[in-house]
């Protein structure tokens, strides 16, 4: 389809040219109708009305008349401020069945090159994964994956967030009410474990207020390299680390390299003086060196505070220059909750008035989120979702759903299908809504084998081989038929494939591809209940299986690209 865009674009430029629009501008102004009764493609003509001074309707009605695209186009028919086109299905169903079997098919080259730096997930050392983590972990490795499709070179990068005040609180609880306890003892995961005395501080801190400045003593004494307490920061921030980098494998995060906060804080100082020297930071009454933002609607943003110690932008203004000088980064993405969205501005701001050129290059993919039936989640509290607790619930919730279905089959086989149904389920529950709204989790609705979920979509996976299985025991018939409007609907659709990853790259967005494949999905189950592959007489009809095996491999080829793994049975 894309090619059929192209010969579209370029007849077009032919009576645009003049007015100043290219092949290339056209090509990405090209739409695609609402329904197959309007064509396959539309071009949108109100730009056009400025410099015709005519009204749209007029435009596209001369438009159409003019145009002489390829042979590929049957019909050129203006529909209101649009020229719509009807691509040639033959055309269409040889050019599509023969793309789609190619191992490239899928790929592009928008970012051919380009180097692009993806850092997500980015935890807390003093407490388990969440469920945000995962919408996060789900979002970073879907949008590395179709970033390298469009031929960017990702370096996917993780930080764990190991020192300052919140990372005391978990240590000095530790320290008070630990006794001497291990994750082995007391039979806890051990990210888990250390949370429990995030917990416990948060809840003892009430009763004791005092602890407040046993926490800040703690963290001057960790900056002034205290051999007691540095013994213990990396006792508790290895079993934090031991926890994540399991849930990591279980969920299916991949990063090429890991930074932590530690080795970031003391490195910032030549930056600060820098700051200073520009007249970009300055001293507050309290002490702390504060850049003002308020001339840009930022307000002041603390770099260090008063007593010297520093805080989270002290570390990511290092990390920033430090990242740059490794990858030399066309591009550096920040995956990160929308909470976080001002201090992202103040961030880039902060590093362009230092005259970092590329600060140009960083950009902010901001999330919504993750809120369930139980309300705002508040882990200081404990009223949080852990991560691996979700997992293990919506794993139990398919493993069900699988018993039921086949009571007979192997436990070995039960469980492996639950694992990826499981994962399936959470990762496209989270990948299907634009990331930046928030979204409602609810785990029944996202294991479910039937609407818009992972799991429907692995089924139609499965079913779709299930039928190629089947007619490699049955006879090619001879039998020709016309392609039927169900047919041609998943063929154009198949044809897209290509711009829907494109696109979905461009825009960082999972949503786009995840509900291109549902509509996919929806259109080969329409075909495959009113037309038969396989002939009673055990005869399989050429043209419809290979439009079966088109719809496997993007399927897969999309799922994929969202990190879901696909099932050959179900």
């Amino acid at each position: 389809m894309l090619e059929v865009k192209k010969s579209v674009s370029r007849a077009l430029e032919k009576e645009l040219k003049a007015n100043g629009f290219s092949a290339e501008q056209i090509l990405e102004m090209l739409e695609v109708p609402p329904s197959k009764e309007l064509g396959d493609i539309a071009f949108p003509v109100f730009k056009l009305a400025p410099i015709y001074k005519k009204s749209p309707v007029e435009i596209a009605k001369e438009l159409a008349s003019k145009i002489r695209p390829g042979k590929e186009i049957t019909k050129i028919r203006p529909e209101g401020p649009y020229v719509n086109f009807f691509v040639d299905q033959e055309f269409l169903s040889k050019n599509t069945l023969k793309e789609v079997f190619s191992a490239d098919f899928g790929k592009g080259n928008a970012n051919n090159g380009k180097k692009i730096v993806l850092e997500y997930s980015q935890p807390n050392t003093n407490k388990p994964l969440h469920v945000g983590h995962l919408r996060n972990n789900a979002l970073g490795m879907a949008v590395s994956n179709l970033l390298g499709l469009t031929g960017a070179k990702v370096t996917k990068v993780d930080l764990f967030n190991d020192r300052g005040i919140h990372i005391c609180q978990s240590m000095l609880a530790y320290k008070k009410w630990g006794n001497g306890s291990t994750p082995e003892k007391e039979g806890l995961k051990s990210d888990h474990f250390v949370g429990k005395f995030y917990v416990l501080y948060h809840k003892m801190e009430k009763e004791l207020p005092e602890l407040k400045g046993e926490l800040s003593e703690m963290l001057q004494n960790w900056e002034n390299s205290d051999k007691e307490t540095l013994a213990l920061w990396k006792k508790m921030n290895a079993w934090a680390e031991e926890g994540f980098l399991e849930t990591y494998k279980e969920f299916g995060s991949e990063f090429d390299n890991r930074f932590k906060e530690s080795e970031f804080f003391r490195q910032a100082q030549p930056i600060i003086e820098l700051g200073v020297k520009k007249g970009i930071f300055a001293k507050d009454e309290d002490n702390s060196v504060v850049c003002d933002l308020e001339k840009f609607g930022l307000g002041k943003k603390i770099i260090m505070r008063g007593d010297g110690t520093s805080v989270y932008v002290t570390q990511d203004l290092a990390l920033a220059k430090k990242k740059f000088d490794m990858y030399k980064f066309d591009k550096s993405v920040y995956v990160v909750a929308s909470e976080q969205n001002t201090y992202f501005k103040q961030l880039f701001k902060i590093l362009e008035l230092l005259g970092f050129q590329w600060s140009g290059k960083l950009f902010h993919l901001s999330y919504g989120l993750v809120n369930l039936r139980e309300g705002k989640l508040k882990s200081r509290e404990g009223k949080i979702i852990d991560a691996d607790n979700l997992i293990k619930d919506v794993t139990g919730l398919a493993r069900k759903e699988i018993v039921s279905r086949f009571p007979d089959l192997p436990e070995k086989e039960v469980e492996k299908r639950a694992r990826e149904i499981g994962l399936a389920a959470i990762k496209f529950y989270m990948l299907k809504t634009d990331a930046v709204k928030d979204i409602l989790f609810e785990p029944a609705k996202a294991v479910s084998f039937e609407g818009d979920t992972g799991p429907y979509l692995q089924y139609t996976y499965a079913r779709a081989k299930s039928i190629e299985r089947k007619a490699k025991s049955a006879k090619r018939s001879k039998e020709q038929t016309a392609f039927s409007e169900e047919e041609n609907a998943v063929l154009s659709l198949i044809s897209r494939f290509p711009e829907i990853v494109s696109a979905s790259a461009e825009g960082f967005s999972t949503h786009t591809l995840a509900n291109y494949l549902l509509e996919l999905a929806s259109a080969f189950n329409s075909f495959y209940h009113k037309h038969r592959v396989i002939s009673d007489k055990n005869e399989f009809y050429p043209q419809r299986l290979e439009l079966v095996k088109g719809t496997a491999i993007v399927l897969k080829k999309g799922l994929n690209a969202l990190n879901i793994s696909v099932l050959e049975e179900m």
